[in-house]
């Protein structure tokens, strides 16, 4: 290859990598903006809770709370799969036309640290922690619903 066409690559492999990290910057972002509103959202449920003997709020606020979660879920997955797809397997190929392929060695070492048990996959835990996040509120929103019902029948 020539020179200037390896610096051509270069540069077009310096301004992916960059992207990557950029996008990968902002999957951090928008999952601290789901952790910070489920947050909140716990926090309103337990001053409805706390405050007024209403179910109604507990039950619609707790509804908003899966579909959070949900979103969540389903961002968490676009991300890694953009990330892996659109980011990973571009690199992976520029790599093959470097005399270093940067990308596919510390893949390989994550790999094998994932293998030894030494490293823990963030992304795994996030998804762990939406799963939970889910379970409580399907948790809050089935204790409201029985409550909506045990009124009910009290009523009659």
């Amino acid at each position: 290859m020539q020179n200037d066409e390896k610096f051509l690559v270069i540069e077009q492999y310096r301004v992916y990598s960059e992207a990557k990290d950029s996008f990968i910057a902002r999957n951090f972002q928008t999952n601290r903006f789901y952790l910070v509103l489920s947050l909140v959202l716990f926090l309103l449920l337990y001053v409805f809770y706390a405050l007024t003997p209403s179910v109604v709020p507990i039950v619609v606020g707790s509804v908003i709370g899966m579909a959070v979660c949900v979103m969540w879920w389903l961002n968490l997955d676009s991300y890694q799969f953009l990330i892996k797809i659109k980011y990973s397997k571009v690199l992976e190929e520029m790599e093959g036309l470097l005399p270093f392929s940067p990308y596919k060695r510390e893949y390989e070492a994550f790999q094998e640290a994932k293998k030894n048990k030494k490293a823990i996959v963030f992304s795994d835990f996030q998804k762990f922690l939406t799963i939970i996040l889910f379970c409580i509120y399907l948790v809050i929103f089935s204790n409201g619903i029985s409550s909506l019902l045990l009124n009910m029948i009290k009523l009659y």
